[in-house]
């Protein structure tokens, strides 16, 4: 391979030479361009047929690892790969040549070894059973052979190595589902030949270290096979022993855990049970660990215990009898739990231990009345210590502490106290409201205690945990939640971390509130003063937020209040930008409770200076920073009308409040709002909308994703659109009196530069409007513009703009179903939409095709009412046909077949005696829609299609069966689910 330049090594041949001048390039060779062609033609060379000739050769010992190393995974790759390529009179020479070369590097390079342990197994696991019934007794008998000129102990190592990679590469092989079961079966029954090996040299004392921990780790890799549990007995046992041993501690752990967590291992109880005296004789050793921080070993411990008590609680707690050692169990994990320290700076244990606390209580709870009662009996107290441990566990540290903690501990922290929430919820289950009395008796002793201060942690805690509970447990009828509303004002708060908890508690609480009216003036004013620290910016927003979604008709003598200290903390900029975002929201629900002279005047005061300041900037030459500036007004008052309805639209219960509201009388306050500020609107956007720079800062994006406006980096144009789109929504027909405006900027912006959100107000504009005689003129004239511009863009190449494609489409679909008249109109071009229509669904991106069918399941209904689509379906549907059998026979994804099939079952439907002859022709194609099918199974499909025309979930499956075979997977594991 000699070559001085990052020539193309491709068209060398696959030598000896050439490999190794590659390997030198690959692994020395600064210049990346060289090595990255390099790799490619070494990945080449071990797949080609040469590779069995300098494979070999490479091995020799006078090679460097490196070299050897290639060799060895090449030999691997082509026995694991191209093992039907192997003639059967081979298979004996081939075993042998790879016995002999694993004697040879027995006492070499580590790696080479483990790689050719690895091809072996491959080979074995590849001849098994027939070929080679008795592969694993051969394998320890050939390493026990005496061998002069190879040491006893490396024999030994090499024999440990082979026995520990066979199983493994068995979970890794490709082997057919059928097979791997075969396999699976012999290798469980080659066992006894394994273990007794394993037990021998774990037993011997003269055993180095480092042969009874890969005698651990070959064990450990056998379990997996699903050996059955009783015939691990003896090994596991000598695991326990090796726990004593430091060296062996993290092998071992690994051993029984993976032992004890077979699936299959709950079928052996007796051996359950034996493994508990062993479980619970580490807690000597567990505490001194504690006592001694030693992470390590408290972590291997409890990781054990973990997977006993977890992976079998339910085969356990029907062992009536052993109740007690159960029970043992159950508090030896407890101690877990509660292990000292602040996770995870001091320990990383007790998150272990939180799954088996779910699972535990689900088992208890599954069993029936009276066995569930006697259970309840024993473990109601457990459940109750654990309550009391977590929220121990979950107390921060002291400030001085924490304020050590690095950004990543704290980030795991607030993680592992999320994870504990969710275990408290959970637990309710068991213990019911109990639970809470208990909470709450807790806290109301602590914060009446006169004889000592408590820590502010202590009380965040059970604040925490109420919280915790409230937050997914309906407390509505809760006798102890009154006392909670009441001592909250008693907190004192100095904290941020209680500040925070004290409003996350009271945000919990809102739904209460609302049935409980007369206590909302008891926290309220703890929310409006959080309003104004920056430091509780997400907790005293999002609670104020919840309390005007869910009391908001219980808010109006608060309103004036609220509208101003929410004006001040917006004017001062204290918060940022989602968490103004959610403010307005908040204002939004706020003003709807609100008599419209009053909405009008909050809107007023609240809107004014952003208008002046939108005014100021729309004089002002574009630049990033007013760009900025920009996005965040227009994201202010979309989310401002995203929530303000005063039709009660949202409203998802009818409560006796909202029946009593009177019928709002006069202008809609939003639109009268829009109203006044549209003229603005369009001088902002006729600022922006030329601006290439502006377009380019973010490209387009599904209008879906941009409208929930979390603004954080969409461009002007999408925020003008997210503003009238969530006005749309919420106020429905009140926003009439804007259609005609708004038809008008949206043809602006959409001839200037197309983009998916103006095509997604479009189509709310057709979905809401489109029906009414006054509104049709100019919707039907925005309709026909942004047609006609996406027509262009079409012509121009529409792959850079699936987003685009996929809302056309959908806007295309929606026209059909709520105003088809719209297809009627001369100076839409029919057969440029079909085709557009076609060309989607040839589209790589799922949803875009998904909206193209949409599209064409609404169309071709409509083949004998539009005359226009009648002849455009009878000219061009024979390039429908063929698009949408492409699809089924490979091109499109096996997701998307329900969507193609509809479209087949429309057109079997609507256009029968031109889809016969169309299927016809298309199945005439020799390898069409694939070439893996017969004349037969075409045409037994095409007969299928053509005769059901009445039941769609047929043809679905009639095409699910089809794509199966065009795609060669009928009939293989990949389709189990399908």
């Amino acid at each position: 391979m000699e070559r001085r330049g990052p020539a193309a090594p491709q068209s060398l041949d696959f030598t000896v030479e050439n490999v190794e001048q590659a390997l030198h390039q690959l692994y020395y060779d600064p210049n990346i361009e060289n090595k990255n062609l390099a790799q490619k033609w070494l990945m080449q060379a071990q797949v080609s047929p040469q590779a069995w000739h300098f494979s070999w050769l490479l091995l020799n010992l006078d090679k460097v690892p490196e070299i050897q190393y290639f060799g060895a995974s090449a030999l691997h790759i082509k026995i694991s790969r191209y093992w039907n390529d192997i003639p059967a009179d081979q298979y004996e020479s081939l075993k042998s040549q790879l016995f002999s070369q694993i004697t040879r590097f027995a006492s070499g390079s580590k790696i080479v070894l483990t790689r050719l342990c690895v091809a072996l197994a491959s080979l074995a696991l590849s001849m098994m059973p027939d070929a080679w019934p008795c592969a694993v007794a051969d394998m320890v008998r050939m390493f026990q052979a005496e061998d002069s000129n190879v040491d006893g102990r490396a024999r030994c190592l090499a024999l440990l190595e082979l026995l520990t990679v066979l199983p493994e590469e068995f979970q890794t092989s490709r082997l057919p589902q059928y097979r791997k079961g075969q396999v699976r079966s012999v290798l469980a029954q080659e066992c006894s030949s394994v273990f007794p090996l394993l037990e021998q040299l774990l037993q011997q004392q003269d055993s180095p270290g480092f042969i009874k921990q890969k005698v651990l780790k070959c064990f450990s890799s056998w379990v997996q096979l699903e050996i059955p549990l009783m015939d691990c007995e003896n090994l596991i046992q000598a695991a326990f022993t090796s726990l004593q041993d430091p060296e062996l501690f993290d092998t071992a752990v690994e051993a029984i855990v993976n032992a004890i967590s077979q699936p299959d291992a709950q079928r052996y109880v007796n051996t359950l049970l034996k493994l508990i005296p062993p479980v619970l004789g580490l807690q000597e050793q567990l505490r001194q660990a504690v006592q001694g921080g030693d992470m390590e070993t408290s972590h291997g411990i409890c990781r054990i215990a973990v997977a006993l008590g977890e992976n079998h609680s339910r085969a356990l707690l029907d062992q009536v009898q052993h109740w007690q050692s159960f029970l043992a169990l159950v508090n030896m994990i407890m101690f877990c739990t509660g292990i000292p320290g602040h996770y995870p700076v001091n320990e990383t244990t007790s998150s272990l231990t939180l799954t088996f606390w779910y699972t535990l209580q689900d088992d208890i709870l599954s069993f029936e009345p009276d066995k569930q009662a006697v259970y309840q009996q024993v473990y109601r107290p457990v459940y109750f210590q654990l309550v009391d441990v977590l929220l121990h566990k979950a107390q921060f540290p002291s400030d001085e502490e924490y304020g050590f903690w690095s950004s990543d501990e704290k980030e795991q922290f607030r993680i592992y106290r999320v994870d504990i929430s969710d275990t408290l919820m959970y637990v309710y289950e068991m213990l019911g409201a109990e639970l809470l009395s208990s909470l709450y008796d807790k806290l109301g002793r602590l914060l009446t205690s006169t004889e000592q201060p408590s820590s502010w942690q202590h009380t965040e805690a059970l604040l925490y945990g109420f919280q915790s509970i409230a937050e997914t447990i309906d407390v509505n009828y809760s006798d102890v939640v009154p006392g909670l509303i009441g001592l909250i004002p008693r907190i004192s708060i100095s904290n941020v971390q209680l500040a925070d908890t004290v409003m996350f508690t009271i945000g919990a609480l809102s739904e209460w509130l609302a049935d409980h009216p007369v206590m909302i003036n008891n926290v309220l004013p703890l929310v409006l003063q959080a309003l104004g620290n920056p430091e509780l910016s997400i907790s005293s927003v999002s609670t104020l937020k919840k309390i005007c979604r869910e009391c908001k008709y219980d808010l109006p003598p608060y309103a004036a209040n609220i509208v101003a200290v929410s004006q001040d903390v917006l004017m001062k900029q204290i918060h940022k930008t989602s968490q103004c975002m959610w403010l307005m929201q908040a204002l939004g629900f706020l003003l709807s409770a609100l008599q419209v002279e009053e909405i009008l005047k909050n809107l007023h005061s609240l809107i004014t200076p952003y208008v002046q300041q939108l005014e100021k900037l729309a004089d002002e030459t574009p630049n990033p920073s007013n760009k900025l500036a920009i996005i965040h007004i227009l994201g202010l008052l979309s989310n401002l009308f995203t929530t303000l309805d005063i039709s009660h639209h949202d409203d998802d219960h009818e409560s006796t409040e909202v029946k009593k509201l009177p019928v709002p009388q006069g202008p809609n306050p939003v639109v009268v709002v829009l109203q006044q500020v549209f003229q603005l609107i369009q001088k902002v956007l006729s600022k922006w909308l030329n601006d290439a720079q502006v377009v380019e800062f973010c490209p387009a994006r599904c209008w879906v994703r941009a409208l929930k406006c979390d603004l954080r980096g969409p461009s002007s144009r999408q925020s003008v659109c997210a503003i009238f789109e969530k006005s749309v929504k919420t106020l429905l027909d009140d926003f009439a009196p804007m259609v005609p405006q708004l038809c008008e900027m949206l043809g602006q912006m959409y001839s200037t530069i197309p983009q998916a959100s103006a095509l997604d107000l479009t189509r709310q504009l057709v979905h809401i409007f489109a029906h009414e005689p006054a509104h049709f003129p100019p919707i039907k004239a925005l309709f026909l513009l942004v047609t006609s511009v996406t027509l262009t863009l079409f012509q121009q190449g529409p792959r850079d703009h699936p987003d685009i494609v996929d809302s056309f489409m959908q806007l295309l679909a929606q026209a059909l179903k709520r105003k088809p008249d719209l297809f009627l109109c001369s100076s839409l071009d029919v057969q440029a939409v079909f085709q557009c229509g076609v060309l989607s669904l040839k589209f790589p991106e799922a949803l875009t095709v998904k909206a193209s069918c949409g599209f064409f399941t609404e169309l071709l209904p409509r083949c004998g009412e539009i005359p226009p689509v009648g002849q455009v379906v009878h000219e061009n549907g024979k390039l429908l046909l063929q698009a949408v059998l492409e699809g089924i026979g490979g091109q499109a994804s096996r997701s998307l077949m329900d969507h193609f099939a509809e479209i087949l079952f429309a057109l079997s439907k609507h256009c029968f005696s031109y889809l016969s002859v169309w299927m016809k022709a298309a199945m005439q194609q020799e390898g069409f829609p694939s070439a893996r099918l017969s004349p037969e199974q075409k045409d037994t499909f095409s007969q299928q299609i053509l005769r059901e025309r009445v039941n769609k979930r047929r043809v679905k499956e009639m095409v699910k069966e089809f794509t199966l075979l065009c795609r060669g997977l009928h009939g293989t594991e990949y389709t189990a689910d399908y």
